[in-house]
């Protein structure tokens, strides 16, 4: 208990420490944005002041032609958007990590830390040398201490960094190892943002190929922040065929598209439900409400998995279904989706970071 305090208690102190330079970068943001929204509602159409008259070196000839216009002014417009540029922060790569692959999914309850975790052991089940890592985005309801088997405080390193608690050959860190599994976090979103930072760079990832980060739900400020942090290799959408999911779904593209990060294609999850005696499916949730939801949106259905109870009692013991039983069908299903994602990776020859 007084390991667990004392490793909390230096975590939050790395938080409020950053809170400022969070504050400072969001200040940043909103005066150069401003000064965008300035600067287009000067360009914009309406009545425009007179143009100044030619110089008398341009009228007499002197240095270019008689009767030529003087060269335009500076674009006010093109200054602000520079000016923005610079207000925003630079990404910087998670030290010794090649890839970053996003589980989201904008509406909760669509299986998509299940799919995270079963991902991430999907990619080491097909290529067994793959190095590959699990982080917990989920500051308010983590959910991979518990599917993955792992609790406890994480060690220090001697650079003072938190090391990762590792099962089933992955790397893992998650809020839910700093707190109590009873204890509600009740933080701002300033302090939401400054963890997730510190979950990201004070934390000993490397060597990793693959990090694969389970998303909280929504379209908020942890995948705003994520996505102007680090650089992304892509995101994959989670969503059930319900009407109701594949709404959110869709806003869920939709902002990842805007933030310039790449939709890898979207996880059918739930789709049909066999009974176990009789074998006759039934699609609870809708029929291929995923599929045309990727064929209007432009993006690829990366997998089909089914309303299943080892899913889900692999996902409750902490004992995945691709570890516990690898060889049925749901386990395939998941080692094809990693399958497909890694393939759609862009290619990186440099070493680690």
């Amino acid at each position: 208990t007084h390991t667990l305090t004392h490793t909390l208690t230096h975590f939050t102190m790395r938080v409020v420490l950053g809170l400022h330079r969070a504050a400072t970068q969001t200040l940043r943001q909103c005066t150069a944005q401003a000064a965008v929204r300035s600067a287009s509602s000067c360009s914009g159409k309406g009545p425009q002041s007179p143009p100044p008259p030619p110089s008398p070196g341009a009228a007499a000839g002197g240095g270019g032609k008689a009767g030529s216009p003087p060269p335009p002014p500076p674009s006010f417009t093109s200054h602000a958007q520079q000016k923005a540029a610079r207000g925003l922060p630079a990404k910087i790569p998670v030290a010794g990590v090649k890839h970053v692959v996003l589980v989201t999914s904008a509406k909760g309850g669509v299986g998509k830390s299940t799919t995270a975790v079963n991902l991430a052991l999907g990619m080491t089940a097909v290529q067994p040398a793959l190095k590959v890592g699990l982080l917990d985005a989920d500051v308010f309801g983590p959910s991979i201490p518990l599917m993955m088997n792992l609790s406890g405080s994480p060690a220090l390193s001697p650079r003072n960094q938190m090391l990762p608690h590792v099962n089933f050959g992955i790397k893992c860190m998650s809020m839910g190892f700093l707190v109590d599994t009873k204890d509600a976090i009740v933080w701002r979103g300033l302090m939401v943002m400054s963890a997730i930072e510190r979950l990201l760079r004070q934390v000993a990832w490397g060597p990793l190929d693959v990090l694969v980060v389970d998303m909280p739900p929504g379209t908020g400020d942890t995948q705003l922040s994520i996505s102007q942090l680090i650089p992304i290799s892509g995101a994959v959408i989670v969503t059930s065929p319900q009407d109701i999911a594949l709404m959110d779904a869709r806003r869920g593209v939709t902002m990842y598209q805007k933030v310039s990060v790449p939709v890898l294609g979207i996880v059918q999850n739930m789709s049909r439900f066999e009974c176990p005696s009789c074998k006759h499916v039934t699609h609870i949730f809708g029929d291929e409400g995923a599929r045309k939801l990727a064929k209007e949106v432009g993006v690829d259905l990366l997998a089909d998995i089914p309303l299943d109870l080892d899913i889900r009692v692999g996902a409750d013991e902490g004992r995945p279904i691709v570890v516990s039983k690898p060889d049925s069908h749901q386990a395939q299903s998941y080692r094809n989706l990693a399958s497909e994602v890694l393939k759609r990776l862009p290619e990186k020859t440099d070493e680690f970071r």
